[in-house]
């Protein structure tokens, strides 16, 4: 099973959809707030925004990359007594299911030849019984681009009504000026979906690109107690930290480089857990044909 607090740090993908609300919400204040702006280019600006909102999800299905995933267990002092790194090839795809997370070295040390192989062929043997059962490929591709998008704009739509937010300042960041908007949530809301229900848990900070209206980094913090597994499998305290980055790439496109969980909570409800874990991406590619059936 993977591990539990990596787990944890990929809540962070949860977040996705909404940031993108952030920076729409948040473009809508910084420039409402310039009395110059004509209503008519404001209006004009949003429209575009809004049909650029993307989440990372979607994103990455375009892309191969690398994935180093780094977790240390940390004791009371806040000192590492443990220290985990695997290094990921992924190559992507928008059904979870078939997106596949090739291990290549662990602790610094590359998986044997044999080792990667097997992976090779177990991925295959999957995929060709997953398009036994299907159908047509290309009628199931179309379908879940359909639904992705449809959770995307579901989850945009809800978090509209969870956050409050405001603009507090610009600052440079990545070689740009950017707007840092506060966000958190609204009392009495009760969102319905899955990461409405998690997104209520967090607020924080946001930087916006301004020229690319882009979201650039976010950094936030539980408000609540996050379980897991109705709190059997993990659960995390009030006051653990979220960290989520990205960098412009190829000079064309805003992709994840960095996310990162702190916290301290229980594992199986017994095991008291202090972490830091982070994913961290690179070496980013293009994603072709030839890329998914051709594993380096």
């Amino acid at each position: 099973m993977e591990n539990v607090s990596l787990r944890v740090a990929r809540m962070a993908f949860w977040l996705l959809g909404a940031l993108a609300v952030i920076q729409l919400a948040g473009a809508n204040r910084a420039y409402c707030q310039d009395p110059s702006q004509p209503l008519r280019e404001l209006t004009s600006f949003l429209q575009e925004v809004r049909r650029n909102l993307r989440s990372d999800r979607l994103l990455l299905s375009q892309y191969t990359y690398l994935e180093k995933d780094t977790e240390l267990r940390l004791d009371t002092g806040g000192n590492a007594v443990k220290t985990e790194v695997k290094v990921y090839e992924v190559y992507p795809a928008l059904e979870q299911a078939k997106t596949y997370r090739k291990l290549i070295s662990t602790n610094g040390k590359p998986l044997r030849r044999d080792e990667i192989e097997r992976q090779d062929r177990d991925y295959e043997a999957k995929i060709r019984s997953a398009a036994s059962r299907a159908g047509s490929d290309a009628r199931k591709q179309q379908a879940a681009e359909a639904e992705a998008r449809r959770k995307d704009e579901e989850v945009i739509d809800e978090a509209f009504r969870l956050y409050q937010i405001s603009l507090v300042g610009r600052e440079n960041l990545m070689g740009g000026a950017a707007l840092v908007l506060e966000f958190k949530p609204r009392s009495g809301f009760s969102p319905k979906t899955d990461p409405g229900k998690l997104l209520k848990k967090l607020e924080g900070r946001a930087w916006i690109n301004e020229q690319d209206q882009q979201l650039v980094r976010v950094e936030a913090r539980l408000v609540d107690t996050l379980a897991f597994g109705l709190g059997i499998l993990a659960r995390f305290q009030k006051g653990a930290g979220v960290f989520y980055e990205r960098r412009r790439v190829n000079d064309e496109i805003w992709l994840p480089a960095e996310y990162r969980f702190t916290g301290a909570g229980r594992l199986f409800l017994l095991k008291k857990v202090r972490i830091d874990a982070r994913e961290q991406y690179s070496d980013y590619k293009k994603f072709s044909v030839k890329t998914s059936v051709s594993y380096p």
